[in-house]
């Protein structure tokens, strides 16, 4: 069973994690306790939406995005298809060259969707 807290804190561990950055500069940078944050990117907590937004925030990672990988993240674990693409009008609105995942123009955040293969 997939446990949408796990996913979160998984989703935010990675991304703090790719930054080179430690717990206590992202607790202190989102005002949230050390303790707390850990049980989040362990999925022993439920972060509330404020929290999530503070923790996204402070990462500097749109919440769209850390939704759109938890999103890829269960379908995946539900056997689902995920395109590798975003649609053009999405690009399109963002302002964004065709094939540029990088919504919000950290370039850092967007992965390789590789790993998002069909599954079955």
């Amino acid at each position: 069973m997939v446990v949408l807290r796990r996913e979160i804190g998984d989703v935010l561990r990675d991304a703090r994690q790719r930054q080179g950055r430690t717990l206590r500069e992202v607790s202190s940078a989102a005002r949230v306790s050390l303790g707390y944050l850990s049980e989040v990117e362990r999925g022993q907590k439920e972060a509330s939406s404020e929290l999530l937004s503070s923790i996204c925030d402070a990462l500097d990672v749109p919440m769209s995005l850390v939704l759109r990988e938890v999103s890829d993240r269960v379908a995946v674990a539900e056997g689902l298809l995920i395109p590798d693409t975003v649609p053009a009008d999405l690009t399109a609105a963002a302002g964004l060259p065709g094939g540029d995942r990088a919504v919000g123009g950290d370039a850092g955040w967007a992965m390789p969707r590789s790993e998002l293969a069909p599954v079955g």
